[in-house]
C-alpha cells in the first residue's frame, strides 16, 4: 500500500509546487528590442561614389554583412550601371555620427534569377549576421526586417519593421491584365518557378536588400526584394500595400558557395 501512496504523494507535491510558482523557470527569450542592437551594426547602405557629382554618394539599396563580415548581400535589381569613364565606384555606406563613410566593394557574384548580389569588402570586417540553415521557417511566424526605407532621406539610420510570414508562394505574381506584365515578369515566366516569402509587413523604396530575420534569435531567413504596388510605382509612399516579398536565405547560401567554388 505504501509503495502506491508514496509516488502519488510526491506527484501531489510537484503539482502544488507548480501552482505556487516553484516550478523551474522557462528559458528566457530575447525580445525584438534586445535583438535590434545586435542587428543594426551589420546593416549597411549600398551605393555609389562619384566625386564630381553632387551629392557624391548616391544610395541604391540596403545590404547586410554575412560570413566573415566582408561579404555583403543585397538585391541584384538595385545595382546600377556604373559610369566607369568618370570613375564611379560601387560600395557600402555607413553613418558615423553626422558623417557618411564610403567603403568600396567589388561585385563577386550575382544571381539575377533570385535577385541576389554578393559584394566583397576589403579592410576591417563588419559584424556578420547568422543565416538560417534549417529552412524551418513557417507560415504565421513572426519576423522583422531592418533597413533604410527611404534611403538617405531620413538620414542613414537603420529602421526596423515587424512582419509576419503570411504565405510561401510562387515567385510569379498573377497579372490582372497584359499591361501589368513588364519585361522582368515575362523573363521570370520563362524560368523555373521557385517559392518566395510573402510578408504581412510594409516596406518602402530603399528597403530592398534588407535582412528578414527572427525577432528573438536574429537569424536571417530571407532578403527583402520587393513590395506589391496598389497602382503605380509613384504610389509606393502614399499608398503602401502592406504586402512585401523576400527571397529565402537558401539562395544566399548557394550564392556564397558559388563564389567559393568559382562557378
Amino acid at each position: 500500500m505504501s509503495s502506491v501512496i508514496r509516488p502519488c504523494y510526491f506527484m501531489l507535491l510537484a503539482c502544488v509546487a507548480a501552482v505556487l510558482g516553484f516550478a523551474p523557470p522557462a528559458p528566457a527569450r530575447a525580445a525584438l528590442k534586445d535583438t535590434i542592437p545586435a542587428i543594426k551594426p551589420s546593416v549597411v547602405g549600398v551605393g555609389t561614389l562619384l566625386r564630381t557629382r553632387s551629392p557624391a554618394i548616391v544610395f541604391v539599396a540596403t545590404g547586410f554583412a554575412v560570413a566573415d563580415g566582408l561579404s555583403i548581400i543585397t538585391n541584384a535589381h538595385a545595382l546600377p550601371d556604373l559610369d566607369t569613364e568618370r570613375m564611379e565606384t560601387l560600395g557600402i555606406v555607413i553613418a558615423t555620427g553626422q558623417k557618411l563613410d564610403f567603403r568600396p566593394a567589388t561585385l563577386i557574384a550575382i544571381d539575377r534569377e533570385h535577385d541576389l548580389a554578393h559584394l566583397r569588402l576589403a579592410g576591417a570586417p563588419l559584424p556578420a549576421l547568422r543565416l538560417d540553415s534549417s529552412g524551418a521557417v513557417a507560415e504565421g511566424q513572426a519576423l522583422a526586417f531592418t533597413g533604410f526605407p527611404l534611403g538617405m532621406s531620413l538620414g542613414l539610420t537603420p529602421v526596423t519593421h515587424r512582419a509576419m510570414l503570411s504565405a510561401i508562394t510562387p515567385m510569379i505574381l498573377p497579372s490582372l491584365n497584359s499591361r501589368r506584365l513588364d519585361a522582368r515578369a515575362i523573363s521570370q515566366l520563362q524560368r523555373r518557378p521557385f517559392a518566395i516569402m510573402q510578408l504581412d509587413g510594409t516596406a518602402y523604396p530603399g528597403n530592398s536588400g534588407s535582412p528578414v530575420y527572427d525577432p528573438e534569435s536574429g537569424i536571417v531567413h530571407g532578403v527583402l526584394n520587393m513590395t506589391f504596388l496598389k497602382n503605380q510605382k509613384e504610389n509606393a509612399l502614399s499608398q503602401p500595400s502592406g504586402i512585401s516579398y523576400a527571397i529565402p536565405v537558401r539562395y544566399v547560401h548557394e550564392l556564397l558557395q558559388q563564389n567559393t567554388t568559382g562557378k
